[in-house]
């Protein structure tokens, strides 16, 4: 393929302007009501807090396709008779976006930056070349990689999975693709490389060995770390887990599993967890309970922003927009001491009927306003109402005597049955769920 681009000689954008902060009383769809990235709040700005990435595939690539039919949006950067210049004129749009939105970071996986090619060698040049635009990109702003990863899921070679394919031959190639999106994202400074593993899982037991595939799967990121280091990153490789959709059952079903391997697998000092909140919807659970599994066991790594429609049984990758969601979200972040080295990444899509390009800034927006409204909700009701005393208080019986001696371990279970025995059925105290929920009601922004 030709790689004989220009850039930079069209505007994908023109008639919307840097996105300002106007505040509140504000009625313009296309400026920040609440989130103002230097306003402080609990000893950091906005812009720390957040550390917001924008998603290169549904934002650029995703023209709203389903099962029904095919995309309905014409995007001004795509190309049909050339790829290469449909991945530069594509680069150009993604930059624009950026700095006109105001995020520091963005996300890619490597078919969405570049195309593949007719063989490993044509596809790495390609992915080499738009890599090196994007590099220009971001010395010329103030944009950065937050995440790089790999397409294992799209390509009918990966119908069987990737690295738990029982193809031996199309684990290799996985590998190939997975070695050239690390060398991508060490290259643009990426701070965390992603697995989300699509399709490693399987549909039925009958043609299944799973302690197998899960033993691949292990040994292929131990040996993706290895050489992820061995080549100078020095980031945090994060496991995206997912219940279902698009196999029966995925190997990486929520947080709790995906803690399971690593722990199981030795991989705790290089791996932490990407989190997603429709992901969370399909495994049953909610956002912040998954946010907080995760911490609970110190592998927090970064969070993919969205939410699902409780009315769809898959994966409708929406923008949030609910704001008690948001305030559940920010109490645990606020209270687990922030998102570190990770950051929130709106993987979402605007719905297939909204066509027009300001659609795509007033997803962002709104989801940044709600999760700045979800910041500051949280924070008024950590430093300004009764919640943290009556969380604690519901715990109060192991803050001394028979209970702190339990707490460390110095309690048996004779001894536990002779306190019960000395002290007899224990009284009733209420959980005042009612109370916690209204509390929260009540300080909603």
């Amino acid at each position: 393929m030709s790689n004989n681009i220009l850039l930079g000689s069209k505007e994908y954008f023109p008639n919307i302007n840097k996105i300002t902060y106007e505040g509140t009383e504000s009625t313009n769809p296309l400026a920040f009501k609440y989130y103002n990235e230097d306003s402080v709040v609990s000893g950091k700005t906005m812009r720390e807090h957040f550390r917001f990435a924008v998603a290169y595939w549904h934002t650029f690539c995703g023209t709203g396709s389903d099962p029904f039919g095919p995309g309905t949006k014409i995007f001004p950067w795509y190309q049909k008779t050339n790829p290469m210049k449909a991945a530069g004129y594509r680069l150009d749009a993604a930059f624009e976006f950026f700095t006109k939105l105001g995020v520091p970071f963005y996300c890619f996986h490597d078919r969405d930056i570049s195309p593949e090619g007719q063989s490993i060698e044509e596809s790495e040049n390609n992915l080499k070349y738009i890599v090196s635009l994007a590099e220009e990109k971001q010395e010329n702003s103030d944009v950065k990689l937050l995440w790089g990863t790999a397409n294992l899921f799209s390509h009918p070679r990966y119908m069987n999975g990737a690295a738990t394919n029982p193809d031996f031959e199309v684990v290799a190639y996985a590998a190939s693709q997975v070695k050239a999106a690390i060398d991508a994202t060490i290259r643009l400074g990426g701070q965390n490389y992603v697995f989300w593993g699509g399709r490693e899982g399987y549909y039925s037991l009958l043609n299944t060995e799973m302690k197998r595939e899960i033993d691949h799967l292990a040994m292929f990121l131990q040996k993706a770390r290895d050489y992820g280091r061995d080549a100078g990153f020095e980031g945090t490789f994060l496991i995206e887990p997912k219940p279902l959709e698009p196999t029966k059952h995925q190997y990486d079903y929520d947080v709790a599993t995906v803690v399971a391997f690593i722990h199981e697998y030795g991989l705790e000092n290089d791996f932490k967890i990407n989190i997603e909140n429709n992901h969370a919807t399909l495994a049953g659970h909610t956002y912040a309970h998954e946010v907080q599994v995760a911490f609970n066991y110190s592998l927090f790594g970064s969070l993919d922003i969205n939410q699902g429609d409780p009315h769809n049984g898959w994966d409708t990758d929406e923008y949030l927009y609910n704001l008690y969601d948001a305030t559940e979200l920010m109490l645990v972040i606020l209270q687990s001491g922030g998102v570190g080295n990770g950051g929130m990444n709106f993987d979402a899509k605007t719905r297939r009927s909204s066509t027009d390009l300001e659609d795509i800034f007033i997803g962002h927006i709104n989801a940044m306003d709600t999760l700045a409204r979800g910041l500051l909700t949280a924070d008024n009701i950590l430093k300004n109402s009764d919640y943290l005393n009556m969380k604690k208080n519901r715990y109060a019986s192991f803050d001394y005597g028979d209970g702190a001696n339990f707490e460390s371990g110095e309690l048996g279970l004779v001894d536990l049955k002779n306190i019960a025995s000395k002290n007899g059925d224990p009284r009733q105290i209420s959980g005042k769920q009612e109370l916690f929920e209204s509390l929260v009601n009540n300080y909603l922004v």
